[in-house]
Formats: C-alpha cells, sequence, structure tokens
C-alpha cells in the first residue's frame, strides 16, 4: 500500500510517501510544498492546491493521511491552516484517492504505542520504523511521514480493516 501522508500548513505543507506491507515500510519520497510570506493568501491557496494536484498524480498514492488540526493558542494561524487544508482535502477529493485523518494523539500512539510521547520520541520512532540514519528535513515532512505511518498501522490492523469496511458498508 502506497500511502501519502500530509502534514497541512500555508507557509510549509510537509508531505510523505511511504510503502507499507506486513509490517514492513519503506520511505519513497518526503519534502514540502512552499509559499513565498508575502504572496496574497489566496494566492498561497492557489500554490498549495496546484502543487498538491501535481504531487497526487506523480505519487499515485492508494490513500492519503492527513493530520486534523489542533488549535493552540493562535487562532488566527489555525484559520489560515484551515483554509489551506480545505484545498488539500479538495485536490484528494478530485483526484479520487481515499482520504483518512488523525489527530496527533492518535498518531503518536500509532507510532510510539503512547499518545502523549514527545515530537523527539515520535521522530525517533519513524526513523527506526523506516530504517533511516536520519530524520529528513523540515521538520513538517518528517511529521507527515509520521502521519503516513500512523496510516499504514491503522490500516493493516484488525480494527483498522474493520472500521474501513464498515465505512464501505460491507
Amino acid at each position: 500500500m502506497r500511502i501519502l501522508g500530509i502534514d497541512p500548513g500555508y507557509g510549509i505543507t510537509g508531505f510523505g510517501v511511504i510503502e507499507g506491507d506486513l509490517g514492513q515500510y519503506r520511505l519513497l519520497k518526503c519534502g514540502a510544498i512552499t509559499t513565498p510570506p508575502g504572496a496574497d493568501f489566496s494566492a498561497r491557496l492557489e500554490m498549495i492546491y496546484e502543487d498538491m494536484r501535481q504531487l497526487l498524480a506523480v505519487t499515485k498514492p492508494d490513500a492519503v493521511a492527513i493530520e486534523e488540526l489542533f488549535f493552540g493558542h493562535n487562532v488566527t494561524t489555525g484559520i489560515g491552516v484551515a483554509q489551506s487544508r480545505g484545498v488539500i482535502l479538495l485536490a484528494v477529493r478530485q483526484a479520487g484517492v481515499e482520504l483518512f485523518s488523525y489527530k496527533p494523539m492518535q498518531v503518536k500512539q500509532a507510532v510510539v504505542g503512547y499518545g502523549n510521547a514527545t515530537k523527539h520520541q515520535v521522530m525517533d520512532m519513524t526513523r527506526r520504523l523506516l530504517h533511516l540514519e536520519r530524520m529528513p528535513k523540515p521538520d513538517d515532512a518528517a511529521d507527515a511521514i509520521a502521519i503516513a505511518l500512523c496510516h499504514a498501522r491503522c490500516a493493516t490492523s484488525l480494527l483498522g480493516r474493520v472500521a474501513n469496511e464498515n465505512k464501505r458498508g460491507f
């Protein structure tokens, strides 16, 4: 299964593509979609949308996993990230790829086995699961890889299969 993980943002949107089969995972590609800070916000959203469409066409994922938003103290930033996430969701929907959303705590639980794990623990376990010498940069790409791993580990579990079957109506 080829999974595209996405860490949404409007300045930097991280992405990571992994392949997973029978508990073995391999990183295929990762990076970031970036937009210039001085650009008009609607132009930035258009750039994210177009780059996401191209990324989906090139990587041909079986599934897309994206992080759900967590609003901390800066609601203004959260609104911008939500708008970015919206154009990403549109691009995924138009590409006809199945989409799965995960909360940050779910990513930590699936990757580390502990929902309150630190960012360092998540990155270290991600590196180990993918047999990498070091985690890719920027951090947004590393986060996206962890989101993809979360889906790989959840989708292949018995509970994940049952949930997906129920979602599809089987």
